[in-house]
């Protein structure tokens, strides 16, 4: 049914991502589906890393760490962008087409105040997209 899982990743964010990764996991051994984690970088330095390569070694240890935990091979995938915040809907929509995801497995927050003025990632996703996407509270 799924060929292709992306799963957006925040390493910064890392700890809340668990049930999301481990849900695409799951559904990637049901339909032995390749599971890709993506990540969305600066080039500018961060609290994470001080450059683009820096960080997709990063972002390949924590994959690395992640199938070994979950079970199931996952690959990593790291996207350099100007400006990550405003971006970041069109990244990962630019990568979803390049991987040719069909399936979006993405962590998601308790909607607040914020959440009705701007949007979310994930409903930008839905919205725009012509490939599913599972939200994971």
């Amino acid at each position: 049914m799924y060929s292709t899982i992306m799963v957006p990743v925040d390493l910064e964010h890392a700890i809340t991502l668990e049930k999301a990764i481990r849900t695409a996991a799951d559904i990637g051994k049901l339909y032995q589906s390749k599971v890709i984690l993506v990540g969305v970088v600066s080039s500018a330095p961060s609290s994470v890393a001080h450059n683009p390569e820096e960080f997709a070694q990063k972002l390949e240890q924590f994959t690395q760490s992640q199938t070994e935990q979950c079970g199931y091979p996952m690959q990593s995938k790291a996207v350099t962008c100007n400006d990550p915040v405003a971006e970041l809907d069109r990244a990962l929509e630019n990568v979803g087409d390049e991987v040719g995801a069909d399936l979006v497995v993405m962590a998601s927050h308790v909607p607040g105040f914020m959440d009705h003025l701007f949007h979310a990632n994930a409903s930008h996703l839905a919205e725009h997209e012509h490939i599913s996407v599972f939200i994971v509270r």
